[in-house]
């Protein structure tokens, strides 16, 4: 058996990440990760990078006789997106209660927000180096015996170095 022994078999990080972050967001949002994680799935690939779940509100149960209200899905999503979000309501409810496995999410709401996407930020420009600081941090660096880890150390510095005002 395949991860039953304390120290056998390794376990995936996204594993352990999983279980130490679900019990949080179910706490603090009321949703879980899986969620999270198949929101590309549920939305499709054009709203999915544009929204994200947010949290889901449960409606308050005075009594544990009082019947069961389907919850509300808050949805972040920037600009333009809000607008394809709000037609296609319907068909996601029906996407996040079929994952989830039960009627939960009655109705969603929308929350205009930034999104973060993966998208790659611009590189600032880096300004040229002084020779002063050329020669400085090759004196730096030329002890080092191997010849990758003195180049990679380099640019580093080089990085660095271009990065600082003058």
């Amino acid at each position: 058996m395949a991860g039953k022994r304390p120290f056998g078999n390794p376990v995936p990080v996204s594993d352990l990440a999983t279980e130490i972050l679900d019990p949080v967001l179910r706490k603090r949002a009321g949703i879980s990760i899986g969620l999270v994680q198949s929101w590309e799935e549920i939305a499709g690939p054009r709203l999915a990078s544009r929204s994200r779940p947010e949290k889901i509100q449960w409606p308050r149960r005075l009594h544990e006789d009082d019947p069961f209200e389907p919850a509300v899905l808050v949805i972040a999503c920037e600009g333009m997106a809000a607008l394809h979000l709000q037609h296609e309501t319907g068909e996601i409810i029906n996407r996040v209660n079929a994952f989830l496995g039960f009627n939960a999410i009655g109705r969603i709401r929308i929350v205009q927000k930034p999104v973060i996407s993966g998208k790659v930020r611009s590189k600032p420009a880096l300004r040229p180096l002084t020779e002063a600081e050329k020669m400085k941090l090759s004196d730096t660096v030329g002890l080092i015996e191997d010849d990758g880890l003195r180049a990679s150390l380099e640019r580093l510095g080089a990085t660095i170095l271009a990065g600082r005002k003058v």
